[in-house]
């Protein structure tokens, strides 16, 4: 009887690590480096992102556009720019950048939802059901990136049901 409870407590402690991996894997979605290291290592991707929190489109992208200038492969700052961007109503431009930010990291959570809304507003309901796809398919167990996505589209397809 002991040695069945140690190995179900063994087995417990296998699960419990391989969730915890699978959960730590699944948030750096969004970039290689942690946000301590960003704000480190950048100043003007916090301000970008403090401007984007505050709805200061037109700053965030000034900060943002620093950040790129010296780093472009930085996903998360394309991706901030296209949303700053998408919420002034400059859509082309918002594209322009969600699709740089996808070059350099296709499985960007944030850059998939983002231009999967884009695509709404466009009315291009096909192109957001593909980046939904691929969020279902980064997301192994759900994200809030996928879920937020999907509820667009329902949304979308009930205001345009007839």
């Amino acid at each position: 009887m002991n040695l069945r409870r140690f190995f179900l407590v063994l087995y417990a402690i296998a699960a419990t690590q391989l969730l915890m991996t699978q959960v730590v894997f699944g948030m750096g979605g969004g970039s290689s480096s942690t946000g301590a290291e960003k704000a480190a290592q950048n100043p003007d991707y916090v301000k970008g992102k403090q401007y984007i929190e505050q709805e200061n489109w037109q700053a965030a992208i000034q900060s943002l556009s620093k950040v790129v200038a010296k780093d472009k492969d930085d996903a998360d700052a394309f991706n901030y720019l296209g949303y700053a961007n998408r919420q002034l109503g400059n859509l082309e431009i918002a594209f322009e950048y969600y699709h740089k930010a996808l070059d350099i990291n296709p499985r960007h959570k944030g850059a998939n939802e983002y231009v999967g809304e884009a695509y709404l507003q466009v009315g291009n309901l096909i192109k957001a059901e593909e980046h939904l796809s691929r969020l279902d398919n980064i997301c192994t167990f759900g994200c809030s990136e996928y879920t937020m996505l999907k509820r667009a589209v329902s949304n979308y397809k009930k205001s345009n049901s007839g």
